[in-house]
């Protein structure tokens, strides 16, 4: 499968191309309100993905994904005119993440909630499916199906930003949730400065979702995570992430969140 190989990139760890994905988020610099999406590329985006909900953590939520019967799954990732489609993959830290919300719709009810690395939008789809006041979700990439993926879980469209946000003005968001992010060491590095300075100016909390990937349990962070709950993966997932079998939710809570950063 092309779509594959370009796939397996990402899980080694190894920069894929057009300049690596840490390097493509620090370009990225434009806002999209999240309420529309240009007829051209929903056409393409619809005749291109299928609507699945099987074969994942979260069965209750439906998305539009790339998989083995989409013509681009056997296509040279060239082929795709709207940049790498990583958003296309539901990724296990995603999964993990989404599933602890909608079993826990307590930790975002009522609480602002950014969704780092959005993706096909399944996380911030599920926050706000479980009582989340606000949601925003960012993203490198504005050609994302997020806003359908909401249409197809009957959720009003939420704000979606492609700003780097990384090393900018600390939100002040009560809760920040990110899945499958610490694929690079650049980027990771960028997020845990990042992410310790939200918590320490306003007390953000602070969810990864990771299933247990090299470069994730390699980098200092790791040791300033708590194990909140850990997922058996279903088959399928396990069949398109390299044999992962488990997904976990970590807490972050560094020690050092007071001091200067």
């Amino acid at each position: 499968m092309a779509f594959s190989s370009w796939k397996r990139l990402l899980l080694s760890g190894r920069a894929c191309r057009r300049g690596g994905p840490a390097l493509r988020w620090k370009r990225c610099c434009h806002w999209n309100a999240g309420k529309s999406l240009d007829p051209e590329v929903r056409a393409f985006l619809e005749e291109n993905t299928e609507v699945t909900s099987s074969g994942h953590l979260t069965p209750e939520i439906r998305l539009r994904l790339l998989t083995p019967r989409c013509r681009f799954w056997r296509e040279k990732p060239d082929l795709w005119p709207y940049g790498d489609p990583f958003w296309a993959i539901y990724w296990p830290g995603g999964q993990a993440l989404s599933r602890y919300i909608l079993d826990n719709p307590c930790v975002v009810k009522g609480r602002s909630v950014l969704d780092l690395g959005s993706g096909c939008g399944a996380t911030a789809i599920a926050a706000v499916m479980s009582g989340a006041s606000q949601v925003l979700a960012n993203d490198i990439d504005p050609r994302t199906a997020m806003i359908l993926n909401c249409e197809l879980n009957h959720v009003t469209p939420f704000p979606i930003t492609i700003k780097n946000i990384i090393n900018s003005e600390a939100g002040n968001w009560d809760l920040i949730v990110l899945g499958d992010m610490f694929y690079d060491e650049q980027l990771a590095d960028g997020l845990h400065h990042w992410l310790r300075k939200c918590i320490r100016i306003h007390q953000t909390e602070v969810l990864i979702g990771d299933p247990g990937r090299h470069q994730f349990l390699s980098h200092s962070i790791h040791n300033q995570l708590r194990k909140v709950i850990e997922y058996s993966l279903p088959e399928y997932t396990r069949q398109e992430n390299n044999g992962l079998t488990s997904s976990t939710v970590w807490s972050y809570q560094p020690s050092n969140s007071l001091e200067s950063c």
